[in-house]
């Protein structure tokens, strides 16, 4: 009996472990539209993980990107997505549209 006790005493723990894990994430929204990031600076917590989730509302496909960050992701138009950013040092990371790359963002971690 002592190891099932110990069986479900562990997958408990597994659980708090994996749901204190989820809310260590930090979701903010960004929209591609007529040829602008909307908010065109994202201000989030440094030492956390960020989730941004993108929307393209505009009629062209865009390649959201960041080399400092070592993310890319094509959206097609009206497409959504997302990227996951691993913690984040304070400071600022910068984003653009490959394919116009005149719009431009930031990230500033505080």
């Amino acid at each position: 009996m002592r190891f099932w006790q110990a069986a479900i005493a562990a997958l408990s723990l597994s659980f708090v472990i994996t749901v204190a894990h989820a809310q260590d994430v930090v979701t903010v929204s960004l929209v591609v539209k007529d040829g602008r990031f909307e908010p065109s600076t994202l201000e989030v917590p440094a030492g956390k993980r960020i989730k941004i989730e993108v929307s393209n509302e505009s009629k062209k496909p865009v390649e959201f990107e960041s080399k400092a960050l070592k993310f890319e992701k094509v959206l097609a138009p009206g497409a959504k997505s997302s990227v996951v950013v691993n913690p984040l040092k304070p400071g600022e990371y910068g984003f653009f549209d490959e394919f116009h790359p005149e719009t431009r963002g930031k990230i500033v971690a505080k």
